[in-house]
């Protein structure tokens, strides 16, 4: 797993600076596409302030570093708190789809996730939401990384038990498969946290390579919650979707990783990298073959 692209593999290009100073000014949990002329199109979150308002920008991209906004989504549209990591993904019919996740409004530690389509990134700012994961009232779903793959559409979504009050931020990953991208057949918790370890407060799936390496969010308590880091898994082949850690320590101080494989055999990945004020900014790199 040593060559599995992670931060500090190349020299990093800041794609989104901080929105301001300080806990919850953040720019991040980013996940990136290629269109067909072979540039980029790139959906992440912005926040301002630690009580503060949450939207998902969507960016296209020449060089996948300077990043023109074709759209911005705010969470009023939801009547949300907030809107958390989305998820950029292409129709058979060439059309896009965002899937965005809209937080309850306080006091509820309640998530969702409604799908957005268009035929052009810019159309998201227009199109109508349709909710595919609602969670229940014993779970939030949250930062979903949705895929197509030969055998159709699926979903890896970050979990948070509503069970006992204070205790939200303990997260596991599940998985679900579908026929369309829109109606979902679920399939369970395939990552959890590890006792005693690094990441045994939760594991949030981030990005999954085509040959089954994949890259994890964790932490060790409640306390270190925005505090996540980066650790390494592998699907593991005995049930859909499953995944299992290969590493004993994090990997990198940062979180949110996203990894776009490209045509020449390199990447380009994204992250979210904590500044020393405890702002947060997307940053990139591009890793050759």
């Amino acid at each position: 797993m040593s060559d599995f692209p992670l931060p500090g593999s190349a020299e990093h290009v800041v794609a989104a600076p901080a929105p301001g100073s300080g806990v919850g000014w953040w720019a991040g949990s980013s996940h990136a596409a290629l269109d067909d002329d072979g540039t980029y199109v790139i959906a992440y979150r912005m926040r301002t302030g630690e009580k503060g308002r949450g939207s998902n920008v969507v960016a296209r991209s020449e060089d996948g570093e300077h990043l023109t906004t074709v759209c911005t989504i705010e969470q009023d549209r939801f009547g949300a708190q907030s809107l958390e990591k989305p998820s950029l993904v292409r129709t058979d019919d060439g059309r896009w789809r965002l899937y965005v996740c809209p937080a309850a409004p306080a006091p509820s530690k309640h998530w969702w996730i409604d799908v957005l389509e268009a035929d052009d990134p810019a159309g998201f700012a227009e199109a109508e939401a349709r909710t595919v994961f609602p969670g229940d009232e014993n779970t939030g779903v949250k930062d979903p990384l949705v895929r197509r793959s030969p055998a159709g559409w699926e979903a890896w979504i970050c979990c948070h038990p509503l069970d006992v009050p204070d205790e939200e931020d303990r997260m596991t990953t599940a998985y679900a498969t579908s026929a369309d991208g829109l109606e979902w057949e679920w399939h369970g918790t395939v990552l959890g946290p590890r006792s005693g370890s690094w990441d045994a407060r939760g594991a949030r799936l981030t990005t999954v390579l085509p040959d089954g390496r994949a890259a994890y969010d964790g932490r060790a308590t409640k306390e270190e919650n925005w505090f996540e880091r980066i650790g390494l898994a592998q699907l593991t082949g005995r049930r859909p979707g499953e995944l299992e850690q290969t590493n004993d320590d994090a990997a990198v101080d940062a979180r949110y990783l996203d990894v776009l494989p490209l045509p020449d055999g390199g990447y380009r990945i994204y992250y979210e990298a904590r500044l020393p004020d405890e702002s947060h900014e997307l940053r990139t790199e591009l890793i050759r073959p």
